[in-house]
């Protein structure tokens, strides 16, 4: 091949579509949550709960994140930088994992700021508004509060069809899904949503089978937010048909989850600890 030729060539390929007026597509740049990863795994901490043998719930040492609120800060703004233009440009899995983590770190950095005494999160609400209400965050260009995240940009999303998230948003509270020792990435999201769902089945304070009443007790997220789990998850059109995908986690014998499949299985719902997740 000539010079002229070559030369020709790489014209083509570079400059050709800027000279056409279109500019070559390049994927939108993804968002480093290792900060974020770095101060989950120096504060939160996986802690047997229930019956369970295994971690599945957390403990976090808000004293340690007032300590790191610096680095938390910094975070955040990281956050807040990002454009509503490339935001949207982002895969379903890229904007799930940078909501989540965001819902998170919001709601740590709400509870570094407040009183070292706080005893739970809703004592920072009022009569008028609850804490989750405030709006206080900026965010894809707008101050936006913590329902704005979870309902508006999470659950209300066009293709949101993904009812796990409900275990990885976490609400500094007992009764919440625990707020997980690492961020969330794209790349590890469908692992990471997976483990959350499980170890909060798994958790017998909250998800159990009462055998005197025969009934099968489940967290009030079930019952709040129970339009979710009919999306069609896995083939799943109501609550009962999510839950029969982890009859091992619930611990249901075979009994139990052959009525829970047959839909022969009442579900009572367990009352929500509201006090504060911390390290004692």
């Amino acid at each position: 091949m000539s010079l002229r030729a070559l030369l020709l060539m790489v014209f083509a390929f570079t400059w050709a579509p800027f000279v056409l007026g279109r500019a070559p597509v390049t994927a939108p740049p993804t968002f480093d949550h290792e900060p974020w990863t770095a101060l989950l795994s120096k504060h939160v901490t996986w802690v047997p709960r229930g019956a369970a043998a295994n971690g599945v719930g957390t403990v976090v040492d808000y004293a340690g994140f007032r300590r790191d609120r610096a680095a938390l800060q910094r975070y955040t703004d990281a956050l807040a930088r990002v454009p509503q233009s490339t935001f949207a440009r982002w895969s379903k899995r890229e904007r799930h994992a940078f909501l989540i983590n965001a819902y998170n770190a919001y709601t740590v950095a709400l509870i570094a700021d407040a009183p070292a005494d706080l005893e739970s999160i809703k004592d920072l609400g009022s009569l008028l508004q609850s804490p989750w209400k405030k709006a206080a965050f900026p965010l894809l260009g707008e101050t936006r509060s913590l329902d704005d995240i979870e309902h508006g940009l999470l659950r209300g999303a066009d293709d949101f069809d993904e009812p796990r998230i409900h275990f990885a948003v976490n609400c500094a509270s007992i009764g919440c899904p625990a707020l997980r020792p690492e961020a969330f990435t794209a790349a590890k999201l469908e692992t990471q949503l997976q483990d959350q769902t499980r170890r909060f089945l798994r958790d017998r304070s909250r998800n159990r089978w009462n055998a005197d009443d025969e009934v099968l007790e489940v967290s009030s997220i079930f019952d709040w937010y129970s339009g979710d789990f009919e999306k069609g998850f896995l083939g799943a059109d109501s609550v009962e048909a999510f839950l029969v995908l982890y009859v091992a986690d619930l611990g249901l014998d075979a009994r139990v989850a052959k009525a829970l499949r047959e839909g022969d299985v009442d579900l009572d719902y367990t009352d929500y600890d509201w006090r504060l997740n911390r390290a004692e």
